[in-house]
């Protein structure tokens, strides 16, 4: 018995050697990325509770539109890497523009909604509880806030067409520098701007702003020059900009394909921001708790989220090369390592995540809230490890109809209901109804088990 588990669910040595090669780059440029979100969140808490809540709501905003470009680029990144691997430079050009058409597009529909809609929309998750009139002084933070950030959607989206592109035929470097550039510029801008460092002036949110806007420029410019400057490995940009169009043919195969990836992520995007919301009626402790907690979470989620997409990269390849029982063990093996990992961290944040709050500039009850949802997420984490190798097992497939339907239909009809429901309609406390909601990763974790099982995944695309 305890031979057969090992033989399905154990890997030798190469195995994880060859797994964790490609992982491990992906995990250390995530964890600097997350770790210096983590310290600008920690200095614009020291400014005060209504700075914090006001830019922790607009970055749910921005959210969104960051899942709404990743989804328009892995549109067309599915058939990019193709087209580069067939050495079919022409095509890989249509990709990108299509990349920079789709990205472009959302930017303006996103600036648009902001400038018409902003404030509303930050209002939807101030409820004032207490009468004291924070809320208010929070809408006029998050406004100052999203106005300057709104300058930086631009250089974020053509960047993201760029990088994509580059990444697609085998050059991971120059993004991951830039990356690494840009979050050593916004953390250094952070400090001087938010707290008027030497001769900066003392700016608060809109330092923050200005920091994060500036570092975003930078990264895409560092990545354009390169792409321009390096044409014989960069071919796609031969012609990209001498014409406009797009082949019907290559047009309607990236949509028809497409379609449901970059609706998955803007309605699942929408779906979690939407259950904050929920969250929010609650109070505005509630939204900077939540705020403490999930910027800590995310410092300790990134090792099974990147393992995961790691699953669809190496599944994936067996696939597309045939070796579909081959693809079965791998996945089978990288499942049950995700998982494990994923055990280690979330007992690792259970124990030590609760010392975080201590260092805001905030209340004592936001920092008991965030000490507790910390201890959810980490109760939940392993559940959530689950389903998201799931995900990644059934996308390496090409079902990005049962991926879309897995996640963002879930997320829709599962967990926004009960959210709303808990908190409009019960007496139930914030931290019972968030292990609640969060619980319901149960449900996705047998989905997900059942579909992974059924081997409806194993399918040789190309």
């Amino acid at each position: 018995m305890l031979t057969k588990f090992k033989k399905k669910y154990i890997g030798n040595w190469d195995f994880y050697r060859r797994y964790l090669l490609l992982a491990i780059p992906m995990i250390l440029q995530n964890a600097i990325t997350n770790l210096v979100s983590f310290l600008d969140n920690i200095m614009v808490g020291q400014l005060g509770t209504e700075q914090m809540s006001g830019v922790a709501i607009v970055n749910q905003l921005i959210f969104v539109y960051n899942l709404a470009i990743f989804g328009a680029v892995s549109a067309a990144s599915i058939f990019g890497a193709q087209y580069f691997g067939k050495g079919n430079h022409k095509g890989h050009m249509y990709s990108f523009r299509f990349k920079l058409y789709a990205t472009l597009l959302v930017t303006g529909g996103a600036i648009l909604l902001f400038l018409m809609k902003g404030s509303a929309l930050i209002s939807l998750y101030l409820t004032d509880t207490v009468g004291n009139g924070a809320t208010d002084v929070a809408l006029k933070y998050g406004q100052e806030y999203l106005a300057i950030m709104m300058v930086g959607l631009i250089p974020f989206a053509v960047n993201q067409s760029y990088a994509t592109n580059i990444k697609e035929t085998g050059q991971t470097f120059i993004p991951m520098l830039a990356s690494f550039v840009a979050v050593g510029t916004n953390a250094l801008l952070d400090y001087l701007m938010i707290f008027g460092i030497g001769p900066f002036p003392k700016m608060g949110v809109a330092g923050a702003a200005l920091a994060t806007v500036i570092a975003r420029y930078i990264e895409a410019l560092i990545v354009i020059i390169w792409a321009h400057m390096h044409r014989a490995k960069n071919r796609y940009l031969e012609g990209a900009y001498t014409g406009f169009g797009i082949p019907f043919a290559e047009l309607k195969a990236i949509l028809v394909k497409g379609f449901p990836l970059m609706m998955n992520e803007v309605m699942w995007a929408a779906g979690m921001t939407t259950v904050t919301q929920c969250y929010s009626v609650r109070g505005l402790d509630v939204v900077a708790g939540l705020n403490i907690a999930s910027t800590i979470t995310n410092l300790f989620n990134i090792v099974y989220l990147q393992l995961g997409s790691c699953i669809s990269i190496v599944v994936g390849q067996y696939l597309g090369a045939g070796k579909l029982k081959e693809a079965k063990d791998a996945d089978n093996k990288m499942i049950v390592f995700s998982v494990f990992c994923c055990v280690i961290m979330a007992a690792l944040m259970f124990v030590v995540g609760g010392f975080f709050p201590g260092i805001y500039n905030t209340s004592e009850e936001i920092k008991g809230l965030a000490t507790r949802f910390i201890a959810v997420s980490a109760i939940i984490m392993p559940f959530c490890a689950f389903s998201h190798a799931s995900y990644f097992t059934l996308r390496s497939g090409g079902k990005t109809v049962v991926t879309f339907l897995f996640d963002s239909v879930f997320t829709w009809v599962i967990v926004v209901p009960a959210a709303y429901l808990l908190a409009h309609f019960t007496g139930l406390g914030i931290v019972s109804i968030y292990f609640l909601v969060q619980g319901t990763e149960m449900i996705k974790v047998i989905i997900g088990y059942y579909m992974v099982k059924s081997n409806v995944w194993v399918v040789q695309m190309v």
